[in-house]
């Protein structure tokens, strides 16, 4: 169904640039991967199949209402599908859930960059949904790819974005399952070694 993925987890990304409508402005604009970089942001790709479908507007709106927040901590939200700019915009008009979308909304009609992340479907033109986490450094540090029926939850979303800048700037530690920001995390040594249950007191 996809192509093989160019991009995979530890990778640099490749520069790529997208055309976007801007919901926050109601204008059209441009997302680059070089110009986050140079901004210091983390970015946020968020593919989709389609406009106009069904999961698809709750999950935006559902992203959404994390938006403050992941600005906050430079985090820069993109969502991606292959439909035009022009489109993104008739569907922001139209569709309620969109009423909160104030992030990039990034056209990709070629599929260049759904294949780039290895999420194109060749068989339908869409891209499945796929959420990438890339770094300042422009290195893709976190992946997730599901297929059309099943959408994804912000907040998990959000809760892996927190834990990643945590390592980040604590390249010593590790974040363990359900981490959340103030929570304990894990130092690995030889002592921890078939002792984590004891570390995780």
């Amino acid at each position: 169904m996809c192509n093989e993925s160019l991009v995979k987890v530890g990778m640099n990304v490749p520069e790529f640039e997208m055309s976007t409508f801007e919901a926050s402005k109601g204008t059209f604009g441009k997302f680059s991967l070089e110009a986050a970089k140079k901004a210091g942001k983390w970015t946020i790709l968020f593919f989709y199949p389609a406009d106009f479908t069904f999961v698809c507007p709750t999950e935006l709106a559902d992203i959404a209402e994390k938006h403050e927040e992941f600005k906050k901590d430079a985090v820069e939200i993109v969502s991606v599908s292959t439909d035009t700019q022009f489109v993104h915009l008739a569907w922001k008009k139209d569709e309620r859930l969109l009423a909160n979308v104030k992030y990039s909304m990034a056209a990709d009609p070629t599929g260049k960059v759904s294949r780039l992340f290895g999420v194109y479907d060749e068989a339908t033109g869409l891209a499945l949904r796929g959420t990438f986490i890339i770094n300042p450094e422009g290195k893709l540090v976190s992946s997730e790819v599901s297929f059309y029926n099943v959408g994804r939850s912000a907040e998990e979303l959000a809760r892996k974005v927190s834990a990643c800048l945590y390592v980040a700037k604590n390249p010593a530690e590790v974040c363990p399952a359900k981490w959340k920001a103030g929570e304990k995390t894990l130092k690995p040594s030889e002592a921890m070694v078939g002792k984590v249950f004891e570390s995780m007191k």
